[in-house]
């Protein structure tokens, strides 16, 4: 097995680093809501994500820590000087595509250009080239095989867009657990979202609502377990809305939406402070290709489901 990138821990020995990611979208742009609030109305509302990203940043900076910001092109066309500001404290950017529609609502020539319009947006907010992609809510899958294809084309080096997990809004339970390639014929990785084995079963361990509704402990465990047992780095997430208690209610959003979006705000940002503290942190883009596994079976089917796919988008 490879040797992951390390630094010393706090306790001396060799630490694995772990990729940090942020998915940069306000509290109106969730997939919890999508039915409910309409994209046309997105202009109407209070824009809180600057000031939440500006206390994420400052979490960062105290912990000497960096990490992506995958973040929406709509959002960037309308806060060029935080896109900066991220950029200037040495942190990531990459595309979260523009407003975060998830990848299976497009044909293929539509995903094609919303990837094209984010990317254009960020680099020309930012001065820098975008090389990775998180896809909406995890939503690639099997799917849209033609996805990766898609983002090989436009030059992006690394997705990380899988949740390898059985899930009511999103998961592929078949995708490989670690870093991998999609396409046997492009260096393109694909990175998943962590997960961890309890009781034999896979279960979601990467952050997000899981993050804020299970106790601390179970996350330190989930990111120990992927570290000492599998020698792998943890992919982390959560969302600029998750520190911010005070944000909106959105009335007539159905309960299981409201419960998941609302639960434990208070609680999340003295979590995140443990979490940066206990382990060690990096930019997802130098995870990348460290430890990227082939996997023949799988890349062979994604590129003839992606040529099919391809042959039925030119006939049409």
């Amino acid at each position: 097995m490879a040797n992951s990138p390390s630094l010393p821990s706090r306790t001396g020995s060799p630490a694995i680093i772990n990729g940090l990611s942020v998915d940069v979208e306000d509290w109106f742009q969730v997939g919890a809501f999508e039915n409910v609030i309409r994209r046309g109305d997105w202009d109407s509302l209070a824009l809180r994500v600057e000031d939440n990203v500006a206390q994420i940043l400052d979490l960062f900076d105290e912990a000497d820590v960096k990490a992506t910001f995958f973040t929406l092109g709509w959002v960037a066309k309308r806060n060029g000087a935080l896109i900066r500001r991220i950029v200037a404290a040495g942190h990531e950017l990459a595309s979260h595509g523009y407003d975060h529609a998830r990848v299976f609502t497009f044909e293929r020539h539509e995903f094609r250009a919303d990837i094209g319009k984010a990317r254009k947006i960020l680099e020309d907010a930012a001065g820098v080239q975008i090389s990775g992609y998180r896809a909406p809510s995890f939503s690639i899958d099997q799917r849209t095989p033609w996805a990766y294809m898609e983002l090989a084309e436009q030059g992006y080096t690394y997705s990380s867009s899988v949740a390898p997990i059985t899930h009511d809004h999103y998961g592929w339970r078949d995708a490989p657990r670690f870093a991998f390639k999609p396409l046997p014929w492009s260096d393109l990785v694909e990175i998943p979202v962590t997960t961890a084995i309890l009781g034999g079963k896979r279960v979601a361990a990467g952050g997000g609502g899981f993050f804020r509704v299970l106790p601390y402990a179970f996350s330190r465990w989930a990111i120990r377990q992927v570290n000492r047992t599998y020698e792998r780095p943890a992919v982390f997430y959560f969302h600029p809305w998750e520190i911010d208690p005070d944000q909106p209610r959105v009335p007539g959003a159905p309960i299981k939406s409201r419960l998941r979006h609302y639960t434990n705000l208070a609680k999340m940002a003295p979590k995140l402070r443990d979490l940066v503290h206990d382990f060690a942190w990096g930019r997802m883009d130098m995870l990348a290709h460290r430890q990227a596994i082939h996997a023949p079976g799988l890349a062979e089917a994604i590129a003839r489901e992606a040529a099919c796919a391809l042959e039925e988008d030119v006939a049409a």
